[in-house]
C-alpha cells in the first residue's frame, strides 16, 4: 500500500467517524424530573454564558426630557441559545435597590415626637451615590436558575441606576416599566445597545414566557407587572411584597412606621432609592417628592385618599392573569403578613391559579427551591406537573419545622377554622379575663406613655399604661388560623389618641432559645378618629364614646398547652406610631369591647382546650 492510499484511509476513516458523532450528539437542551427542571451540565459553566445589557424603550416620560423613558436591562443565558439557535423562557427580577441606595443618617427619617394631629420638623434629604458597572446589573438568582434551562433577566426602576425617569414609589410607571421589558421580550417593543442611540437589539433566543420574582420592593414588582395583564408573563412568585403603600405606612386611619423603620414614610423611601441621572434629580424631586407626596401623603390626618388607591394594587387586578405563588412570613412586621393575604384572597377570588406559602420568620424567604421550580416548570416550559391541579393551596411552616418542610393545608385561613368571639372581665390594669360569656357595663382606663415599650406592659403584673384581659390556662394546644378581629368602644380625654393591640402568649419567654413565634401571636393599630372610614376623620369629643372595628394582622399558630392567650390594649406603641406626650388617657367599655379569634375547631375546641 502506497503513503497516498494510506492517507486516504485515514482521511476517510475521519471524515466517517466525524459524521457518525454528528449524528448521535443532540444539542443541549432542558431536562425535567418529577416535575422539575434539572441541572444540565452544558449551561452550568458561567464562563459559557452569555452576558449583555440593553435599554428598553417605555411608554412614558416621567424625568420631563421629552423624550420616552428607557430602562436599563441585562441578560444572563446560556451559549447555546447562541451557538445552537436554543430558545428558552426568562426569569426576570427588576429592582430599584440594584445601584445603590442612600446611606443611614441622622435627621433622614420623619421625626415622631410630636403631638397627634401636628406637624413633624423638616428632615433631610440624602443623595445617593450611584454604583454598578455594564453589563452587570446583578447577580441574584443566575447560579439558580441559569443551569436549570432559564434566560435570567435584570431591570433597573425608572430613576435608578442607568434607566431613565423617576421612581415614584408605586406609581403607574412602575407597572409600565417591566411590562415594556417584557413586552420586548415578545418583539413588541423596542431595546437599544445604547441609552440614547439607535442600534437596535432583538430578544430571538427567548420563547417569550416570563416568570418574575423578587424579595421585598422586589416582590412587589412581579405583581405591579402582573396587574397590566402584559401577554407572556406566565406567573409571578412574589416574597414579601408591599402591595399597597398605605398599608405599609398607615394603619385603619393612624400613622403608622413599618416595623425596624422608626419614621420612615413614602417620600424616604423616594430618596432611598432614587439612584438615576444626577441631572435629573432636580427635576424628579421637585415633580414627584417636593409637589405630589407633599400635597398627598397627609402624614397629619393618616387618612386614605385616591393618591393612597393609586399605590394600592388590590385595585388594580382586573387585568391579571399570571398565575401567583405567593410567599411571606407571619411575622414580618415590616411588610406585613397582610399584604399577601390581601392579594392571594383576590386572586383567588378571581378565579386564577394560586397558592400560598407562610413560614413562621420574619421579613423576606422564599418558597423551598423544589417549589419554585415546579411553577416555574409548569408556566414556563410547559411541562405537565401538576401544581395547578394540586388540592392544597396553603403549605405552612409549623413553628419549630425547617422553612424547607411546610404542611401542606386545604387553604389559608384553614377551612376547620371558625370565628369564636371573647369578651373582656375586670381588671386590665392588673389580668383581666377572656369569657366566652357576656360581661357586666364596665369601664377601664389606660394611660398613655410611649416611654414603655409593648414588652414592657405585656410583662408588667400590673400597669395603669395598658389593660390586658387574658385566656384561661390551655391544656391543650391551640391553633389559630385567619385574621383575628377587634372590636372596641372606647372613649378619651383628648381629641386625638393613638390605639394599639397586641395578641400575645404569656407567660412570656426569656433567654436565648426563645423563638419569634413564642412571645407575639399578631398586632393591630388604628386612629378612633376614623371610627366612621378610612377617608374622613374627626375630632374625638372627650367623654364621649365611639366605636371601632378593626383586623389585626393574618395569622396561623399553634399556641401550646400551658400558655395563656392575651389581648392587651394601649395607646401609643414605641416600635411604631407617634410619639405623644403621656397623659392621654382611654377608659375601654368592656361590655361593648370583643376579640374574635379564628380558631380550628371553633368554639367546642376553644372550650375542651380551657375548661
Amino acid at each position: 500500500m502506497t503513503f497516498k492510499s494510506t492517507s486516504s484511509l485515514i482521511i476517510a476513516l475521519a471524515i466517517s467517524i466525524l459524521s457518525c458523532a454528528q449524528t448521535t450528539t443532540e444539542n443541549a437542551k432542558p431536562i425535567f424530573k418529577d416535575g422539575e427542571a434539572q441541572i444540565v451540565e452544558a449551561f452550568n459553566n458561567p464562563d459559557n454564558w452569555l452576558r449583555h445589557d440593553l435599554w428598553v424603550e417605555t411608554e412614558f416620560d416621567t424625568d420631563g426630557d421629552g423624550e420616552k423613558d428607557r430602562m436599563h436591562v441585562s441578560v444572563t443565558r446560556p451559549e447555546q441559545t447562541e451557538t445552537e439557535g436554543l430558545k428558552l423562557p426568562v426569569i426576570y427580577v427588576t429592582s430599584p435597590y440594584f445601584a445603590g441606595v442612600a446611606a443611614d443618617a441622622p435627621g433622614t427619617m420623619w421625626d415622631v415626637k410630636h403631638e397627634l394631629g401636628g406637624k413633624s420638623k423638616e428632615r433631610s434629604h440624602p443623595e445617593v451615590k450611584r454604583r454598578g458597572e455594564r453589563p452587570i446589573i446583578s447577580n441574584s438568582h443566575i447560579r439558580k436558575w441559569v443551569p436549570r434551562g432559564y434566560i435570567v433577566v435584570h431591570s433597573s426602576s425608572p430613576g435608578t441606576g442607568l434607566s431613565d425617569g423617576a421612581p415614584t414609589i408605586g406609581g403607574k410607571n412602575e407597572s409600565l416599566a417591566p411590562k415594556a421589558v417584557i413586552d420586548w421580550l415578545n418583539g413588541r417593543a423596542k431595546g437599544y445597545k445604547e441609552r440614547n442611540g439607535n442600534e437596535e437589539v432583538k430578544a430571538y433566543w427567548t420563547t417569550g414566557k416570563v416568570g418574575m420574582t423578587g424579595t421585598s420592593y422586589n416582590g412587589t414588582l412581579p405583581l405591579a407587572a402582573a396587574t397590566t395583564g402584559v401577554e407572556g408573563l406566565e406567573v409571578i412568585i412574589p416574597i414579601a411584597p408591599n402591595t399597597s403603600y398605605y398599608h405599609y405606612y398607615r394603619s385603619h386611619g393612624l400613622v403608622r412606621s413599618p416595623g425596624g423603620y422608626l419614621g420612615e414614610d413614602i417620600d424616604v423611601l423616594y430618596d432611598f432609592v432614587h439612584s438615576g441621572d444626577e441631572d435629573k434629580r432636580a427635576h424628579n424631586n421637585k415633580v414627584v417628592r417636593d409637589t405630589e407626596m407633599m400635597d398627598n401623603m397627609d402624614r397629619q390626618t393618616g387618612d386614605y385618599n385616591d393618591w393612597w388607591a393609586g399605590r394600592d394594587y388590590l385595585n388594580q387586578m382586573d387585568n391579571m392573569k399570571a398565575a401567583m405563588l405567593m410567599s411571606h412570613g407571619f411575622n414580618d412586621w415590616n411588610v406585613m403578613p397582610e399584604h399577601s393575604y390581601r392579594i392571594y384572597k383576590a386572586a383567588k377570588d378571581k378565579g386564577l391559579t394560586t397558592q400560598i406559602y407562610y413560614h413562621q420568620n420574619g421579613h423576606g424567604g422564599p418558597p423551598p427551591t423544589s417549589m419554585m421550580n415546579k411553577w416555574f416548570t409548569k408556566y414556563l416550559h410547559g411541562v405537565d406537573n401538576g401544581v395547578d391541579k394540586e388540592k392544597h393551596k396553603a403549605h405552612i411552616v409549623r413553628e419549630h419545622d425547617d422553612r424547607q418542610q411546610p404542611t401542606a393545608y386545604a387553604d389559608y385561613p384553614n377551612p376547620s377554622a371558625t370565628h369564636v368571639t371573647l369578651r373582656l372581665t375586670p381588671g386590665g390594669n392588673g389580668v383581666g379575663g377572656l369569657s366566652l360569656d357576656d360581661t357586666a357595663e364596665v369601664g377601664e382606663t389606660l394611660i398613655d406613655d410611649v416611654s414603655f415599650s409593648g414588652k414592657d406592659l405585656a410583662t408588667a403584673k400590673s400597669s395603669e399604661n395598658r389593660l390586658l384581659y387574658v385566656t384561661p390556662v390551655l391544656k391543650n394546644d391551640l391553633h389559630i388560623s385567619g385574621v383575628p378581629k377587634v372590636s372596641i368602644t372606647l372613649s378619651s380625654n383628648k381629641s386625638a389618641a393613638n390605639l394599639s393591640v397586641w395578641l400575645v402568649s404569656l407567660p412570656w419567654q426569656e433567654g436565648s432559645d426563645v423563638k419569634i413565634t413564642d412571645n407575639i401571636i399578631t398586632r393591630g393599630w388604628a386612629d378612633p378618629k376614623n371610627y366612621k372610614s378610612l377617608t374622613e376623620e374627626e375630632d374625638l369629643v372627650p367623654g364621649r364614646s365611639y366605636s371601632l372595628t378593626f383586623d389585626l394582622q393574618p395569622d396561623d399558630q399553634i399556641i401550646k398547652a400551658g400558655q395563656q392567650i392575651g389581648l392587651m390594649i394601649f395607646s401609643s406603641d414605641q416600635e411604631f406610631t407617634l410619639h405623644p406626650k403621656p397623659g392621654t388617657e382611654l377608659t375601654i367599655e368592656l361590655d361593648k369591647t370583643k376579640l374574635v379569634l379564628p380558631i380550628v375547631g371553633g368554639e367546642e375546641a376553644y372550650k375542651k382546650f380551657v375548661d
